[in-house]
């Protein structure tokens, strides 16, 4: 007998996740620092290195350009895996309304198991670091991480029948994700210290084994369960059949919930714009100068920033039994507005883990905009709405990391908080749409009656 319970799914993907991100960008940082010039990488103890000498010592303009073109390998590395990210998570995620969660998240997998691997033998035969971005493209082939959450969130939603349920339960994902992804972070740095990158890579790839492992074998599937027939098609209907359910989620709705639709996509794409594409400048701004964290320390932010899982799941239970879901949205904005602030004037080491405090309730938008929307369609559109979502995620995900990573490698030079400042602003646009969300009425409930009284003869007319 199988299991229906997807989180030790989203656990295990979240620890590889959470452990690959950090590793991979402070190899890219070694590797490129050992490559530009004569200066070997030294790691101490202490947060005290070569970048505390003044600006000008040779050093610090040598740590300057290595951030730049960390940056910028970056970048391409991101650009790489756009195209074949995009097709992949629309495709994978739009069949699972025909064809089940499981797809999407087995392949997913697949891709990030290929890519680990890759990295553990590039690190081990020190391999041209350029050659990760051919890893990048053939991993985004198989779909990537928003593919493998929004085959997740799917699943969840499908086993959801009370609207509030939704909320909490997705709420309860980040907890476990928080505590999960926290532990992580805080641990890479001795990962990196005790074990090497080299096998830091092959444990992620065999947490990955196991939990493919899982999916295949353990995890049921209750959306392709519940088909009553299986459905054929040729490839070329079931493409078409994918972008005409999605443009049905749309078609079908009345006009203000279809402008209701559209506002929370909107919304979450932006706000996820931010959050994702100002997490890895983070870590280069923690590694230069005046800051010049250890991986270690490195490791301590990055686990005080996994805390705003947890914080948020707190937030989300507690702010649900005194407010709607829009207005705990608008808190979880402001308070990450305050934090970007406070980073772009960060120049010590207890400024800059001060800065997490505001970023608590970071998560809190993602998860509660994700069951608002969830709300606004049937249960046969789920996938159709995820698929979209990820979709957009994957494009504003890939654009937003390529766009901080150049705007940071041109402005460290003069003002490196720069970055941290301007996704400050881009905030209010989220906030400014969310007050227009409110002046439409959005009312706990509503809408879902009203997705319960459309008629669903769009699909019986396929």
């Amino acid at each position: 007998m199988k299991i229906s319970f997807v989180e030790p799914a989203i656990l295990l993907n979240a620890f590889a996740m959470t452990l690959t991100i950090p590793l991979t960008t402070q190899y890219v940082y070694r590797r490129i620092w050992e490559e530009s010039g004569n200066y070997s990488f030294v790691s101490k103890d202490s947060n005290v290195s070569e970048c505390d000498q003044n600006k000008s010592s040779p050093i610090f303009a040598f740590r300057e350009e290595v951030q730049k073109k960390v940056s910028l390998f970056s970048l391409q590395m991101d650009i790489s895996g756009l195209i074949p990210g995009l097709v992949s998570t629309f495709m994978l995620l739009s069949s699972s309304d025909n064809y089940g969660r499981k797809l999407p998240m087995v392949l997913s997998s697949v891709g990030a198991l290929v890519t680990s691997i890759w990295l553990c033998l590039l690190s081990y035969f020190a391999f041209p670091v350029q050659l990760l971005i051919a890893s990048t493209f053939i991993g985004a082939l198989c779909g990537n991480y928003t593919t493998f959450w929004g085959a997740c969130f799917a699943y969840i939603v499908d086993q959801c029948k009370e609207h509030k349920q939704k909320t909490i339960r997705i709420a309860i994902i980040d907890f476990m994700l928080g505590i999960v992804t926290g532990l992580t972070g805080l641990s890479s740095g001795y990962f990196i210290r005790e074990l090497g990158f080299v096998w830091s890579f092959f444990i992620i790839a065999v947490v990955l084994i196991v939990n493919l492992t899982y999916i295949l074998f353990f995890l049921s599937d209750p959306m392709k369960e519940s088909l009553s027939q299986p459905i054929t098609m040729s490839c070329c209907e079931g493409f078409k059949d994918l972008f005409y359910r999605t443009y049905m989620l749309f078609k079908n709705r009345p006009g203000k919930q279809r402008c209701l639709l559209c506002l929370l996509i909107f919304i979450i794409v932006i706000y996820f714009f931010v959050i994702i594409g100002i997490s890895p400048v983070f870590t280069l701004y923690e590694l230069g100068s005046p800051l010049c964290w250890n991986e270690v320390l490195i490791g301590y932010g990055s686990a005080l920033g996994s805390v705003s899982f947890l914080s948020s799941f707190l937030g989300i239970w507690l702010f649900s039994f005194c407010m709607e879901d829009i207005h705990i949205t608008f808190i979880g904005i402001f308070t990450t507005m305050v934090g970007m602030a406070m980073a772009a004037f960060a120049r010590t080491t207890l400024l800059m883990f001060l800065v997490r405090v505001p970023l608590l309730f970071a998560i809190m938008p993602l998860s509660v905009l994700r069951s608002m929307l969830s709300k606004v369609v049937r249960s046969t559109e789920q996938g159709a709405l995820f698929a979209c979502i990820a979709f957009l995620e994957t494009l504003s995900g890939v654009t937003a990391v390529s766009a901080f990573n150049g705007i940071y490698s041109v402005t460290v030079a003069w003002y490196p908080g720069f970055t941290f400042l301007l996704s400050a602003g881009l905030l209010l646009v989220p906030a400014i749409s969310l007050c227009v969300v409110k002046c439409i009425n959005w009312e706990e409930g509503s809408y879902a009656v009203l997705i319960q009284e459309e008629p669903s003869d769009h699909m019986s007319d396929r």
